[in-house]
């Protein structure tokens, strides 16, 4: 967990981000598809947690980068995620997949959209929302 000073994410925060996501990256473990990812999520709290993807034999029992580091914000009782970088190891631009999608929409800050970036190894980076990826979150309705 990181500590952050301003509320609001200025260029040296995001690179910053996209650095503790590469630093997630290389703590993947990926021996099945090569595919190491690493994310970091900045809270509205002003934290960031890193996630890193683990792979199983089993592969519906593999976890995404993303959800491992949202769960480790939730586990530590932050709510509200505003930002959240992705970095693959890759030459192109990382995507999120369905589930992280969905996991980010009910984890989301309720004040602000969810941002998130995605990085590439050559260091160049793409900044969406949520609702570029998702517009139409189900969300439980009682």
């Amino acid at each position: 967990m990181r500590m952050w000073n301003a509320m609001t994410l200025n260029k040296k925060q995001v690179r910053e981000l996209i650095a503790l996501a590469r630093e997630a990256l290389e703590k993947a473990y990926a021996p099945y598809s090569g595919y190491r990812v690493g994310a970091a999520v900045h809270t509205e709290s002003d934290n960031a947690y890193l996630g890193s993807n683990i792979e199983n034999a089993s592969y519906g029992l593999t976890v995404c980068a993303e959800r491992v580091a949202i769960w480790k914000a939730i586990s530590e009782g932050d709510r509200g995620i505003e930002t959240i970088v992705i970095v693959a190891e890759d030459d192109q631009m990382p995507r999120p997949c369905g589930a992280c999608l969905q996991v980010m929409a009910e984890f989301g800050s309720n004040d602000k959209p969810l941002v998130i970036i995605t990085a590439s190894l050559d260091g160049s980076y793409e900044v969406h929302s949520l609702a570029d990826y998702l517009p139409m979150p189900f969300q439980f309705r009682s």
